[in-house]
């Protein structure tokens, strides 16, 4: 997805798929095949989690660490991260939703339209090559519009947390042998900055929800 300059300027946090070959996109929307009994792995805020949201994140999960050649961690260790990250992004859906924050259609479609020119291809076969790989443009776009949405709540909770010193900016170009422009340097301390005041918010927010985490208490 592109990289907004505000998003490059305030946090860093890019949206990656309109950089991704579509066979790498492809994988990460992959569904797996629900269970036939579903049944609830963790609570927040009295929104349920259920296992097959689990089961999908993890087929993700395995299929993005395949293509990059790494290994599996052990399975418990990996459900437990992966309901974590589930847990984060709910709390997180639930005060955008609070806050009134939305992506309307015409957002949307204007980034899956230029997810699909990077890929070479008109908005018709870039739905065509979705298809192909077995995901509907449908779910495609709900989970673009999930990220849109987390980005937007992020800017909006942490670019006015972090600031940049003069100094600051010297430090770091000193410490990179002046290889940076100043620039550079100002963009580079800032997107730390705010990765870590991103972090710090994220902790924040999971200390402050009600999470029942069913997996964790053995339920």
């Amino acid at each position: 997805m592109r990289i907004s300059p505000i998003a490059t300027l305030a946090l860093g946090m890019a949206l990656c798929l309109g950089a991704m070959p579509l066979t790498a996109m492809a994988q990460d929307f992959q569904p797996v095949q629900r269970q036939s009994l579903d049944r609830i792995v963790a609570v927040v805020n009295q929104q349920a989690i259920m296992q097959s949201q689990l089961e999908d994140r993890l087929e993700q999960a395995r299929s993005q660490l395949a293509a990059q050649g790494q290994g599996v961690p052990p399975e418990a260790m990996l459900r437990e991260h992966m309901l974590e990250q589930i847990i984060l992004e709910e709390i997180q859906l639930q005060m955008a939703a609070d806050a009134g924050l939305s992506i309307d259609d015409t957002a949307l479609n204007r980034q899956i339209r230029e997810i699909a020119e990077r890929n070479g291809m008109s908005l018709d076969q870039f739905a065509d090559a979705l298809e192909a790989d077995g995901l509907s443009m449908a779910s495609v776009r709900e989970e673009i519009r999930r990220e849109m949405l987390l980005r937007e709540l992020h800017q909006r909770q942490i670019s006015g947390r972090v600031n940049v010193s003069n100094r600051e900016v010297e430090r770091f170009i000193e410490q990179q042998g002046g290889s940076v422009s100043e620039d550079q340097a100002r963009q580079m301390v800032f997107q730390r900055k705010a990765n870590e005041a991103l972090d710090a918010w994220l902790q924040e927010i999971r200390g402050e929800a009600f999470v029942d985490n069913r997996l964790a208490n053995g339920r």
